[in-house]
């Protein structure tokens, strides 16, 4: 129990706190839990958007949904986004090292640049466009949209190392074992099920199960390649590209939902 709680604490503002303390293998446990954590947003959605579907055009609807997420956790991730884009357009000196800690400093700075800024806008235009598409088509398909872009750090922060030695980022990436990445998929795989057997099997028949298979394994085969990137830029991952790893792993759900639904589920 104060591992599920630690993940509500790390990843959103609901008042949850944890009482005593708690020591850094309770911290990277909660990982097992981000997937939950994504759940409970997920049936927010589920809840609000048929009544602002009603109450309001499209594409209000769909800032208001844009808006239940960025609030309930914070904009915690859209923050470690636009800190990682700004490190990220740092101009390469030549010497690795150097440029290590130039982009790790940049992370630490509280001021957001200009590129940080852009980053963030991208985001959320396209998530604002994508969801307003859903609201359309079928609301119900957003349910797993933060449930897989909460689960897409744990895979990332088991075979990642941390470009830091401090900070929370480092307590996770350090102490995430196979196990919790089994776990934590175990609860994907629930929240995959239990979300096809309420509503998506009678509408989309077995393809329910195909295609959130195949966003899996393509979130899994991105965490590794956003892996292998931010060791050549950051040496290691630190907290703010795994909470940007967060956000572009919510866009890529929509988009290849998106696609599937457009363009290949004719040929399945």
């Amino acid at each position: 129990m104060k591992q599920l709680i630690l993940a509500f604490q790390f990843l959103t503002i609901i008042p949850l706190k944890v009482k005593g303390n708690f020591t850094e293998k309770e911290i990277a446990q909660s990982s097992i839990f981000f997937p939950v954590v994504g759940a409970v947003q997920g049936l927010l959605i589920m809840v609000s958007a048929p009544y602002l579907i009603k109450a309001f055009p499209v594409e209000i609807a769909s800032l208001f949904t844009l808006l239940i997420l960025i609030l309930t956790n914070g904009g915690f991730h859209l923050d470690g986004l636009a800190d990682t884009f700004d490190a990220l357009a740092l101009k390469s000196t030549g010497d690795k090292e150097k440029d290590f800690e130039r982009r790790l400093s940049v992370m630490k700075d509280s001021a957001t640049g200009a590129i940080g800024v852009v980053a963030i806008a991208i985001v959320i235009l396209f998530k604002y466009e994508l969801i307003k598409w859903f609201l359309t088509a079928d609301y119900r398909l957003l349910f797993l949209m933060p449930v897989f872009s909460r689960w897409v750090m744990v895979p990332a922060m088991y075979h990642g190392k941390s470009a830091k030695q401090d900070g929370l980022g480092k307590l996770f990436i350090n102490n995430v074992t196979i196990t919790m990445l089994i776990l934590s998929t175990a609860f994907l795989t629930l929240s995959i099920t239990v979300c096809a057997l309420v509503y998506l099997l009678e509408a989309y028949g077995v393809q329910t199960y195909k295609l959130p298979l195949i966003i899996a394994a393509f979130l899994y085969a991105f965490s590794l390649a956003w892996m292998r990137f931010c060791s050549k830029k950051f040496n290691g991952f630190t907290g703010d590209t795994l909470g940007a790893l967060s956000e572009m792993g919510g866009i890529l759900y929509l988009l290849i939902v998106f696609v599937w639904l457009q363009w290949v589920q004719q040929y399945f």
